[in-house]
């Protein structure tokens, strides 16, 4: 049984920044991707930032610039570093790790809100 538990979200001004951090844990000795997804309300999730075990990482052409993504093989742990927020950037912010031991599923954690005030 594999779970992600993240933790940083919150309310912060536009302009601000946060950082939203990611911990799985369970039965793994590789992770091959991590990353982060969001949804705001009414929207469908939408892809952030992925980084793979090996640094390669990816961003949404609206994030590009202001937020890093990062990852800790040794601990199975993601962050994503928020800079210059934007109102549009309030969602719920999922993180999620994929080709755990090489197998094709996907993880998700519960999710944590990021609300981002004009």
């Amino acid at each position: 049984q594999v779970q992600l538990v993240e933790s940083g979200g919150g309310l912060v001004q536009a302009g601000g920044s946060l950082r939203l951090s990611c911990s799985a844990s369970g039965s793994i000795f590789r992770i091959e991707n991590m990353g982060w997804y969001r949804q705001a309300p009414g929207k469908q999730r939408e892809l952030v930032a992925t980084i793979t075990r090996g640094g390669n990482t990816d961003y949404a052409e609206s994030v590009k610039g202001r937020f890093t993504v990062s990852r800790d093989n040794a601990k199975n742990t993601v962050a994503l570093e928020m800079n210059s927020l934007k109102p549009e950037d309030t969602a719920v912010y999922y993180c999620y790790a994929g080709g755990i031991n090489y197998r094709a599923s996907v993880y998700w954690g519960q999710g944590t809100q990021v609300t981002v005030s004009s």
